[in-house]
């Protein structure tokens, strides 16, 4: 039943003209039927002849940007907005040009670095740049390039919210680059054999050391004598290596946004074993940028709609005087408590993994329910009836 979802209203709110809106509604639907972005697996699930069908998506793409559309899911009731980049291997790829070699040095493939803001236990994706190791080499850019090409569209949509970013993002130019665009970061130390020096305001270096089961904050430290942070230092129980936290917030509240950045992760993990991400194969890298955007467009509906069933068939109902917690409900939907099967499954896996069945009049509130809570995101801060 998860195909069968309509995308075009859902579409129709991101897309201006009409009638790129019902391509892009047609050629989703066909994604989530295939749960593939091979581009001729696509094909055959839309309506016609496989030549006809494949022709028709290269002129979608030809014709109009998702990317753009992409960006309209920032909402603007977002505490904190999260980047990360992901592997995604090409290993017959031998002549497509921005395919490089991955960290290990042998596998083909490339980054797609994915900005999102959390969601439950997810994230809804609004942006995404992919880059290589080839296209580095070539001239055209450079990872630090790549990584101020996707912040750039944040820039004016960010406001006060700090970005949640991983190791990757921990070097110097960029922590100049975010403190110059009076940006709000937190992000997570890289370590290794030669971790980063930090030094008080008399030049003492700072020590980065943390017992098991301690919390050590250093306020006001200079990362390379350079950026003015704060460092929070935590060795959790389980852990094999302590977590070392730089932000322009106060300590705490930077360590506690930095733990949510799990929810990015557990989406690219989403993308890749629920809708076939790895299986992109454009050849030009601009209308695999489009097609990734797309996928990104169709996962944000599904999240919401999964979302939606997961309360539906595991939650329990909850009495008008008992509290939830922030997030733990879809605005408009019915509130249910998190009982144990709530919290076993995510709701894109509710949806498209498991075996389930709900009446017909129900499935239709539960898919409007999610518009709803869609066009919240895109129309924000008008509110939306459905």
């Amino acid at each position: 039943m998860a195909q069968c979802i309509n995308l075009r209203p859902f579409m129709q709110s991101l897309f201006d003209d009409e009638a790129t809106a019902n391509k892009a509604a047609e050629i989703g639907q066909a994604m989530l039927a295939a749960r593939s972005m091979r581009l001729t697996e696509i094909a055959a699930r839309l309506r016609g002849s496989s030549d006809a069908s494949y022709k028709r998506i290269q002129r979608f793409l030809q014709q109009s940007d998702p990317r753009q559309a992409l960006w309209r899911l920032f909402p603007e009731q977002a505490e904190f907005v999260i980047a990360d980049p992901t592997e995604i291997e090409r290993p017959q790829a031998r002549r497509t040009k921005y395919v490089g070699t991955l960290k290990d040095g042998k596998t083909r493939g490339f980054w797609a670095l994915l900005v999102a803001t959390p969601y439950r236990g997810r994230a809804v994706p609004c942006g995404v740049v992919t880059y290589s190791s080839k296209t580095i080499a070539m001239g055209e850019d450079s990872r630090n390039l790549n990584h101020f090409r996707a912040l750039a569209e944040l820039k004016d949509m960010l406001g006060e919210r700090p970005l949640v970013l991983d190791r990757e993002f921990s070097y110097l130019e960029l922590l100049h680059r975010l403190v110059e665009e009076e940006l709000n970061f937190v992000i997570r130390l890289k370590l290794g054999s030669h971790p980063p020096k930090f030094y008080h305001s008399d030049g003492r270096e700072v020590v980065l050391m943390v017992s098991r089961g301690e919390t050590i904050i250093h306020n006001q430290v200079w990362y390379k004598g350079e950026v003015c942070v704060n460092l929070i230092g935590v060795w959790r129980k389980g852990l094999r290596q302590p977590l070392w936290v730089m932000t322009s917030l106060e300590a705490a509240q930077g360590l506690r946004i930095y733990c949510a950045r799990m929810k990015i992760e557990e989406t690219l993990r989403d993308l890749k074993s629920l809708l076939g991400m790895t299986r992109l194969m454009n050849k030009q890298q601009e209308k695999m940028e489009k097609m990734l955007a797309l996928l990104l467009l169709v996962y944000a509906i599904i999240l919401l709609v999964g979302e939606g069933l997961r309360d539906y068939l595991y939650g329990e109902p909850v009495t008008e005087k008992e509290p939830l917690a922030e997030g733990a409900y879809i605005p408009g939907s019915v509130q249910r408590r998190q009982g144990k099967k709530w919290k076993r499954y995510s709701g894109p896996s509710t949806l498209l993994k498991q075996k389930w069945s709900v009446p017909s009049k129900d499935w239709r509130a539960l898919v409007g329910r999610a518009l709803t809570a869609f066009l919240a995101i895109v129309q924000c801060p008008v509110p939306t009836q459905v």
